[in-house]
């Protein structure tokens, strides 16, 4: 069982930034991959950056790179989103999601189908 809940939304100007919180309840050893996925009003959800608890590299969203950075505490068992130079168009509810996989080293996948764990999603509003 994962349990997964987010923390850090908030309405900030656009340029400024903020960092989100995934708090991670598990007991496993067991490899996951980790997501952020975001869902505005009427759009899809679309994955925004991913990282595994494993070696491998994160990957984002072209539209957050170099922007947004994923990280993870496996001490604390959470994951961040920091997110810079923040635009209208990231205004969405944020949404942490996992999936175990066994491979020893992997890139993980941002299509938000892939992905079994979810919380309930953390609010960012971008006034514009």
């Amino acid at each position: 069982q994962v349990d997964l809940a987010e923390s850090g939304g908030d309405s900030v100007q656009a340029g400024g930034s903020l960092r989100l919180t995934c708090a991670i309840s598990w007991n496993t050893t067991d490899n996951h991959c980790m997501a952020w996925v975001r869902q505005a009003p009427g759009l899809e959800r679309e994955g925004v950056a991913t990282i595994y608890t494993g070696p491998g590299r994160p990957t984002y969203l072209d539209s957050v790179k170099d922007r947004f950075t994923i990280s993870r505490d496996a001490a604390k068992k959470a994951v961040y989103l920091q997110m810079n130079n923040l635009k209208p168009e990231d205004a969405a509810t944020y949404y942490c999601a996992a999936f175990r996989d066994l491979a020893r080293e992997r890139q993980c996948p941002l299509d938000p189908d892939e992905y079994s764990y979810w919380g309930q999603g953390t609010q960012v509003t971008v006034p514009s």
